[in-house]
């Protein structure tokens, strides 16, 4: 079940209310799930995974999109995006995981793109890799994020309807003191006639109960059993949400960051604060403009222009919204290390509050 069954979300998403809705981009998991019991460093639980996404596709990954980034609050990690900002231009694929396996995802996508041969050109590069914590449910310390995971979510990457909750980079993940993971949803709208995407996919790990919201209803207070039961050190509120937004819409660097910025509306309308101990990290970019990059010519471009802009700056809050949402209804109750219990939302009971 997906919250669009249950809630009258704004805005009309796209075929497969998906960030792969967005011409060309993929999305592929790979997921850990092994053991039980006390946490032995090393050895586990294991609860985590990787997440990819590919704004071209894997057949066309060489080719740079405009994007750009921005940070609500700045408690975690996303490579790379110093050369997004300072050259406009995203060029690698991107990928998400666990806080403390950004070094071995990066590295293991750099000998990716050093190796295919759609990056024969390539020197150097510097892959966008972002990150959220799962070390209430995973052993985190254990670094079980191998080259062959990153190397699988590739291989399983395409333009499908995304999976979501406990998968790839989500499986660990905790969203408003539920179990939370991979989210995503998209919004169609009209621009002097023509008709453009606008997707996104969060990695929701923040937020305390009482402040849940959905659809305009504060929720959390009403939900208060089902607590995680928690045998380690546990802060709820901290965390942290990554939010990846593709759009087709003709948009240069500097638009994207507007969209970018719009994700904090949306984390807010669930009731996220930005916390102290969250990351809350956002990059955007656009699979218009194919032939914009070049390292010799000058390039011709299309821009929508800033004041018909607004439309895509709502679709932004509006999917951000609805991908935390469901987040939270496709992941599953979950116990990892030292039998630490998250529950999943409880549909039913949500159910009769919006009613």
């Amino acid at each position: 079940m997906r919250a669009r069954e249950l809630i009258n979300f704004n805005g009309t998403p796209g075929k497969y209310n998906s960030i792969t809705d967005v011409d060309d981009v993929e999305v592929g998991h790979s997921t850990i799930i092994n053991g039980n019991g006390k946490l032995i460093v090393g050895k586990g639980p294991i609860r985590t995974g990787v997440t990819v996404i590919f704004p071209r596709g894997k057949s066309n990954p060489h080719l740079p999109v405009f994007a750009a980034y921005d940070v609500l609050n700045g408690n975690g990690e996303m490579t790379g995006t110093i050369w997004v900002e300072d050259s406009g231009f995203l060029e690698t694929p991107i990928a998400i995981t666990n806080t403390h396996s950004v070094g071995v995802v990066r590295d293991s996508l750099i000998q990716w793109i050093m190796s295919n041969n759609n990056f024969k050109e390539t020197r150097f590069s510097l892959p966008v890799i972002a990150e959220t914590y799962d070390g209430v449910l995973n052993d985190i310390n254990g670094h079980h994020v191998k080259q062959e995971h990153v190397l699988e979510a590739i291989l399983n990457a395409n333009q499908f309807p995304v999976y979501e909750g406990n998968i790839g980079g989500g499986t660990g993940m905790i969203c408003h003191q539920f179990k939370g993971g991979i989210g995503t949803s998209s919004r169609q709208i009209n621009i002097n006639d023509n008709t453009y995407t606008v997707g996104t996919l969060v990695q929701a790990n923040y937020g305390k109960r009482e402040r849940l919201t959905i659809n305009g209803l504060n929720v959390g207070k009403a939900l208060l059993t089902q607590f995680p039961e928690i045998n380690s050190n546990y802060i709820p509120g901290d965390g942290s949400i990554i939010v990846i937004i593709a759009t087709n819409a003709p948009l240069l660097p500097h638009q994207l960051k507007k969209l970018a910025k719009r994700s904090s509306l949306g984390i807010g309308n669930v009731g996220g604060i930005g916390a102290n101990g969250s990351g809350d990290i956002f990059l955007a970019f656009s699979t218009s403009n194919i032939h914009a990059f070049s390292r010799k010519n000058i390039s011709d471009i299309q821009m929508i222009s800033n004041d018909m802009i607004d439309p895509l700056l709502q679709s932004v809050i509006e999917s951000t919204e609805e991908s935390i949402v469901n987040s939270l209804f496709a992941a599953e109750t979950m116990t990892g290390i030292n039998n630490n219990k998250v529950y999943e939302l409880p549909i039913n009971r949500l159910k009769e509050l919006l009613n």
